[in-house]
Formats: structure tokens, sequence, C-alpha cells
């Protein structure tokens, strides 16, 4: 594992966007995994680093970065930084899961059987996004 910080993963927001700019955030890491740019180990920049490049504010980067350690997807180092996390599976179908379990558990706290809450899901993956 390289203790420098992996390459350029994040790119500046889009502060026009409807989308909050922590998700915008996440979602780049996201795909930066996916495409092979951010391997398991590999660590990111600093808070304040990472805000000051991308003109952000550093709550926001926090924010993103503890996102993204609720979903298992980074994991922070006591004085040593933040690193996408070592897990044996793919952290973005990790984070998924773990999304589609908690609509579930929603769906079934509103009384829904476990086919209409499927239903739901393939209505809302047909609409344009």
């Amino acid at each position: 594992m390289d203790s420098s910080p992996a390459p350029e993963l994040f790119h500046a927001p889009d502060h026009d966007s409807s989308t909050p700019v922590f998700t915008q955030l996440r979602e780049q890491l996201l795909e930066a995994i996916a495409a092979g740019r951010a391997r398991a180990g590999d660590r990111l920049p600093t808070v304040r680093a990472l805000a000051e490049r991308l003109g952000v504010a550093p709550n926001t980067v926090a924010k993103t970065f503890r996102l993204l350690e609720q979903e298992g997807v980074v994991e922070t180092r006591r004085r040593l930084g933040t690193f996408v996390a070592a897990t044996s599976d793919d952290p973005v179908a990790a984070a998924a899961e773990r999304a589609a379990g908690e609509f579930v558990r929603y769906c079934a706290g509103l009384g829904l059987t476990p086919a209409e809450t499927v239903e739901l899901v393939s209505r809302a993956a047909e609409r344009p996004r």
C-alpha cells in the first residue's frame, strides 16, 4: 500500500447543478473506483487540501468523507489519513447493496410487500435521469 495521495480523483464541482456538492464529490470517487483510477489502500487528499483545491468549504469535503465512510467506501486511519477501503468486494456494489437494504426496510415500514417494492424500483429505474 502506497502512503502517498492517490492521483487526482476529484474535479471542481458544478455549483449551478441541483445536485449538492457533497453528492457530486461522492459520485466522483465512486466513478474513480469503478474505473480503476482509485484502488483499495489509495490515500485520499486531506479535507483541507481538497477543499482548497476545489474551492469548496472544508465542511463539505468532510461531509463527503463521512458519508463515504458510513458506506464502507473509505476508511479513516487516525493520524494517517483517509483511504479507499480495503474490502474484499467491490465498494461501489457494497454501497449500492446497503442503500438497497435501507430502501427495502423503509418500504416494509410503510407496509409495502416485497413485490410492491420491486415494482417501485423497476418504475424508478425506467424513468429518465
